[in-house]
């Protein structure tokens, strides 16, 4: 019925490469699970449906016409407890720190960093505020 391969998280999942996942993780449907450079998701981890989270761009190599001929690739890495909102998209490099929310449709861009407990949204994604329970 699907070409997408199989995975043990959702069936209508895509994940690439050898992401390490924790324990007790989430993946919805119509994501997009690229480990092919280096991807490390933390245990607890929901990561709703229609959500990419990226290691590589090919962006370099394709508007030079492949005079770069490399896919660029970096590691990316969600900590342990991170709720990813629908459609949100992680490019590669970021770091999401333990315990924070990405709200629907933010997009982490390339490279960023963000602290446990961080409130994440927009596009480009910020840092809105502190996700705390007493």
């Amino acid at each position: 019925m699907s070409d997408l391969p199989k995975n043990p998280y959702n069936p209508q999942a895509w994940i690439v490469g050898e992401p390490k996942i924790g324990d007790d993780v989430w993946i919805g449907a119509f994501t997009l699970i690229d480990g092919s450079g280096g991807l490390e998701i933390g245990r607890g981890v929901n990561v709703s449906c229609g959500v990419q989270i990226l290691t590589h761009s090919s962006a370099r190599r394709t508007v030079s016409a492949r005079q770069y001929p490399d896919v660029d690739r970096a590691p990316t890495v969600i900590g342990d407890h991170v709720f990813i909102g629908a459609n949100a998209v992680i490019l590669m490099g970021s770091t999401i720190g333990a315990h924070s929310i990405v709200g629907a449709g933010a997009v982490v861009t390339e490279g960023s960093t963000f602290p446990p407990h961080s409130l994440i949204v927009g596009v480009p994604a910020k840092r809105k505020g502190d996700v705390r329970w007493t």
